[in-house]
């Protein structure tokens, strides 16, 4: 397929007149044609009038047609084939086995969501039957459903060209509400996202739905950004990316005339604490996988481990040990970007030269545009406690701090100085470790979004039970998910309907219960 770098607005291929941009490849620092330019205002504004032209229809589409619509844009991705693998490679320097399981997470998602549209339970259907002899006053007949929000901006993140960009979770999730979609693509992967944009289009038309309902913009810069977010007709934002942005998103959804959510997920050090039984019974064990999940994908995973707590002794040293012979093992990896690249290296370097701290190890160099030298490091749990903001902020990319505790008292103290984390994890032994666990599991549910026992954070099941969010700066909003069926709630509000005639109320709500779906009736 060949790429064309417009703007794709509805069903039409706009060039835009902003700055020249072009994507990199990050191994190699070439720069990849096509050129692009960014969209303006004057296209941020038709491609939000278009997303509310199709509102009114594309709201009230019935649970089959929304839901085979999902379904294609999976079967439109998978038709794309090696081009869109080939492309992503290129454009974030990930290898091929990564992509192509995130491309099959795209594809999956995009089918759990059918499922949730069809299943009916997301529309929270209840009905309280009129009770008009009821003293001393009756009861009128009062009906609830959820409806989608209005159309909503997404923002593609770096570190998942496919999972969480153009057709990924808060894609899937804004379209399964009913609610037509505006993507802004992040600049360092534009091919990739034109490719699935163009695969969202083609599904579109198969299913004879409003061109509006999705459009794609690409830009470099804040401008577009504010842009979009601040458009009237825009009624909810999903980010992932870093603390900076997300709050920048937050502070222009906040000043609007009428203010709209930003469902933002954008920083965690993901802590692991490991239990004294756990560590006295498997120590290497823990370590390995430890610098497995540390090092994966460069470390650019928004739950990476990238803060271990442990009781000092001869157990955790023999833990440190083999985590840092296997992070002095760790061959240079290549980074999304050079700017992620040379942020990371920053952050590293600060840490590393933070007076509480003490470097353990450091991971091969690299010499590429982007490289990820992988790095370890130690301070007491004092120094952490005197310093939490410094030493616990997060380093994106194949950083760890280990904090060493003089008793299991001061993992409690880590725990409560931790600022809002996606995910807290145990490391345990039964028995052993139960009365600790008990302690701190109390304090992490109020840290953490998704709590985990002896495993790592990285890789996040997409399912009905999965957590991805949690207490700020994790997320804007820890009441909700950007992973997970529990994710489409995001982008709906409840609607209440009084006395209203059956012929009047949405199918959801009419007697007989056309669509067959859960409903909850007294």
């Amino acid at each position: 397929m060949q790429l064309t770098g417009t703007q794709l607005i509805g069903s039409q291929d706009i060039p835009g007149t902003g700055a020249e941009f072009h994507a990199c490849d990050p191994a190699t620092g070439e720069a990849l044609a096509p050129a692009w330019r960014g969209a303006d205002a004057a296209q941020v504004d038709q491609a939000a009038r278009l997303a509310e032209a199709a509102f009114a229809a594309y709201r009230e589409t019935g649970l089959e047609a929304r839901a085979a619509f999902l379904e294609a844009i999976a079967q439109s991705i998978l038709d794309l084939g090696d081009v869109l693998i080939e492309r992503a490679m290129r454009e974030t320097g990930l290898p091929r086995p990564r992509l192509e399981g995130e491309r099959g997470r795209t594809v999956n998602q995009l089918r759990l969501f059918a499922r949730v549209v069809r299943d009916g339970d997301w529309v929270g259907a209840r009905i309280d039957h009129a009770l008009p002899e009821r003293a001393p006053l009756p009861r009128a007949d009062i009906r609830l459903r959820h409806i989608p929000v209005g159309p909503v901006a997404v923002f593609g993140a770096s570190n998942f060209p496919l999972a969480f960009s153009v057709a990924g979770g808060d894609t899937a999730s804004a379209l399964a509400a009913g609610a037509p979609v505006i993507v802004k693509a992040h600049p360092a992967h534009p091919g990739t996202s034109e490719l699935v944009g163009r695969a969202i289009r083609r599904a579109i038309q198969q299913c004879g739905l409003h061109e509006g309902v999705f459009s794609l913009l690409a830009g470099p810069g804040n401008d577009l950004s504010l842009a979009l977010v601040g458009h009237p007709v825009i009624q909810a934002v999903g980010f992932t990316g870093s603390r900076q942005g997300g709050l920048a998103l937050m502070r222009a959804a906040a000043a609007r005339p009428i203010p709209i959510p930003v469902y933002a997920e954008m920083s965690s050090t993901n802590p692991v604490f490991l239990l004294p039984g756990a560590l006295a019974a498997r120590a290497e064990d823990i370590a390995k996988g430890f610098v497995a999940s540390l090092t994966g994908s460069a470390g650019q995973l928004c739950t990476n481990p990238g803060l271990i707590v442990g009781l000092d002794g001869p157990d955790l040293d023999r833990f440190v040990r083999q985590a840092a012979e296997g992070v002095n093992a760790a061959p240079a990896a290549t980074m999304l970007t050079t700017g992620i690249a040379r942020s990371y290296r920053e952050g590293v370097e600060r840490l590393h030269s933070h007076a509480g701290v003490e470097p353990l190890a450091r991971g091969a160099a690299g010499d590429g545009p982007a490289p990820c030298q992988a790095g370890l490091a130690t301070a007491t749990a004092q120094a952490f406690l005197a310093d939490p903001a410094g030493l616990g902020a997060e380093v994106f990319g194949a950083s760890a701090l280990i904090v060493r505790c003089a008793s299991t008292g001061e993992f409690a103290a880590v725990a409560q100085a931790l600022e809002g984390q996606l995910t807290a994890t145990l490391h345990l032994q039964a028995g052993a470790d139960d009365a600790l666990a008990a302690a701190l599991l109390p304090v992490l549910e109020l840290k953490a979004g998704r709590i985990l026992a002896n495993g790592f954070p990285t890789g996040v099941e997409v399912c009905d039970a999965m957590v991805h969010g949690g207490p700020f700066p994790a997320t804007s909003d820890p009441r909700t998910t950007s992973v997970g069926t529990l994710a489409i709630t995001r982008f709906l509000r409840p609607v209440c309907y009084q006395d209203i005639a059956d012929g009047l109320l949405p199918p959801a709500l009419r007697a007989g219960n056309p669509w067959g779906i859960p409903r909850t009736e007294r």
